[in-house]
């Protein structure tokens, strides 16, 4: 699938500035190719301040994260997320140092580091409730395990479902990506 069709199709609540970032995974035949890809979506999508970083790179299959910036920093800079992120080693750390933690966690691993939620712009409160109740005992599964809030995020859900259709049915009729994407 191409890199274009995967963006749309995995990132179009970020693209809308709906949310606050999303992830997906990129095969690629040479590692010139993924370079050049990057480099290329990171200029056409700098002027929406949306930024596209390699996450995690394992025989050719690239685990792409990417985000609105000055959103992902507003999520930072809350007191709350802090104290919660400072347990895993983000303590003190400005954006670029916290992704770049974020990305250490994901080489480290092959599961993802639980604190990604927060970096996904999903609640604290299910991110909280995944790690204390190991993935189980959820209210609701969509998007991501639901363990507050429910009415509220059944209907972030629709939202960000219905915001992936149209992307993808104005995509499909010729609109591009970045006619598509909301500037910051």
């Amino acid at each position: 699938m191409s890199f274009e069709k995967l963006l749309i199709l995995h990132c179009s609540p970020t693209l809308a500035s709906i949310k606050t970032a999303n992830l997906f995974s990129f095969h690629y035949e040479k590692d010139e190719d993924l370079d050049e890809c990057l480099n290329y979506w990171n200029y056409q999508m700098q002027a929406k301040g949306i930024c596209l970083a390699i996450m995690r790179n394992r025989n050719k299959k690239a685990l792409i994260y990417v985000y609105r910036e000055s959103e992902l920093e507003r999520i930072l800079e809350n007191d709350s997320i802090r104290m919660f992120l400072n347990k895993y080693g983000y303590e003190g750390l400005d954006l670029g140092s916290s992704i770049e933690r974020l990305r250490g966690r994901l080489m480290e691993q092959e599961d993802f580091p639980h604190e990604i939620g927060v970096f996904l712009g999903y609640p604290l409160e299910d991110v909280v409730g995944f790690i204390h109740n190991e993935g189980k005992n959820f209210l609701l599964s969509g998007l991501w395990k639901v363990y507050g809030n429910l009415e509220e995020t059944r209907k972030t859900f629709g939202r960000l479902k219905k915001c992936t259709d149209v992307y993808m049915r104005m995509w499909n009729n010729g609109k591009s990506i970045q006619q598509l994407t909301v500037a910051a």
